[in-house]
């Protein structure tokens, strides 16, 4: 039987179309290889959101030719989609894969308890410093229908958490000949009577609304989190990303989600040294943390992407002033994130367990809705159950929790 071996880099939705590789391979009776051993077949997936994802991308098609020089690879995702020459002369590349515009669907996902669902692809937004819409192209979205028999689907294989995830989320079902929106998918998938946990992953400002805040507020089932990213709390830098935002607009949303749904986690993503970003609209951005005080932010310097608008605007940050935006971002991050666990301890909350804590093997690690990693003691298997359990003591990442 042949063998191949997948190495997968990027977001949420790279991880679904991985999965929808594997299963189609599978198909085709391929068996898969999850050690070291070395494979017949290599597929890397590759993302290309920074330019250090474009290296990392690099580095596992050459790792996969050095463990198996006489094997196929095939390169496909985000960073093949625009620099096909260059992968093309990496010794034992045999193709680059294009990615394909028809949104496949999945019946399973392997060594997750939460699987992702991908609902929509594509972006309709142009940030300046961003090669995913260009990469990825127009949204587009799966019919109503196919995301409610893809959701069974997995809910029959006992999965109890979905994660509705796309490149676009928030745009869902506006490019469809029925218009819907993800609010309708939320809605439906909830009627799923072992489904018990649905997810959404990042969605941008502008396309959160106040219904869907009003029923998170209510639902039963939908997760009391959001990941916003934000970039930049400055007008001016946001105008230059293009993004249709604005200071007022990210702090009276999130806190209106705050005050709405108690208890509500909210992740953000923050760009640092962006073409043009004075001392002053630094701090803009650092005011409006302080005041949102989101439970966790991802900080990214930023990255100077070929063929995007950003990449040929004037005013370069130097790299020791990124830097230390960065730290001081960092430290700001940690004391966000802290403030959020402390304001969280003795709190009596339901737990999805995934996995044991490699660490720690006598540990389970889960997740709480609002998106706090928890860990807790037992020689059981925790592997996909809900526990109700009380938070008790923080650790560096996460929170000791005991059964109720």
């Amino acid at each position: 039987m042949k063998t191949f071996k997948i190495y997968t880099l990027g977001c949420k939705v790279n991880q679904y179309d991985t999965q929808v590789i594997r299963e189609d391979y599978q198909r085709k009776g391929y068996m898969e290889v999850t050690d070291n051993s070395p494979a017949d077949l290599y597929i890397v997936n590759t993302c290309t959101v920074t330019s250090s994802a474009d290296k990392k991308s690099r580095h596992f098609i050459h790792h996969a030719h050095r463990e198996n020089p006489n094997a196929e690879i095939i390169v496909t995702g985000c960073y093949a989609q625009l620099d096909a020459k260059t992968i093309d002369k990496i010794p034992g590349v045999a193709k680059v894969s294009k990615m394909k515009t028809k949104l496949a669907a999945i019946s399973d996902f392997q060594d997750h308890t939460r699987p992702f669902l991908k609902i929509q692809d594509g972006c309709n937004n142009s940030c300046t410093y961003c090669k995913v819409h260009i990469v990825r192209g127009r949204s587009r979205s799966k019919t109503l229908t196919e995301v409610i028999t893809e959701a069974k689907r997995l809910a029959a294989k006992g999965f109890k958490e979905i994660v509705l995830c796309g490149v676009c989320l928030g745009s869902y079902g506006q490019d469809l000949k029925s218009k819907t929106s993800l609010l309708n998918v939320i809605k439906a998938l909830e009627k799923i009577r072992s489904l018990e946990r649905i997810r959404l992953s990042s969605l941008e400002a502008w396309d959160i609304t106040d219904q869907l805040i009003e029923h998170m507020a209510r639902s039963n089932k939908l997760c009391r989190h959001l990941h916003i990213p934000i970039q930049s709390g400055d007008d001016i830098i946001l105008k230059r990303m293009n993004r249709k935002a604005s200071f007022a607009l990210y702090a009276g949303l999130m806190k209106k989600a705050q005050i709405k749904v108690p208890g509500i986690g909210i992740s953000t993503d923050i760009m640092v040294g962006f073409p043009g970003e004075t001392h002053d609209n630094f701090n803009a951005t650092v005011k409006l943390l302080k005041a949102v005080k989101p439970m966790r932010i991802h900080i990214f310097p930023y990255s100077q992407r070929k063929g995007t608008a950003a990449a040929s605007f004037p005013g370069p940050v130097p790299a020791n002033i990124i830097i230390a935006r960065f730290n001081k971002m960092k430290t700001l991050a940690r004391a966000s994130e802290l403030a959020f666990m402390k304001r969280s301890l003795n709190k009596k909350l339901p737990v999805l367990f995934e996995e044991r804590a490699k660490d720690s093997p006598d540990h389970w690690e889960g997740h709480t809705d609002n998106y706090l990693k928890i860990r807790l003691r037992s020689i059981k298997n925790l592997k996909n159950q809900l526990l109700m359990v009380k938070l008790s003591k923080i650790k560096t990442d996460h929170i000791l929790a005991n059964i109720c």
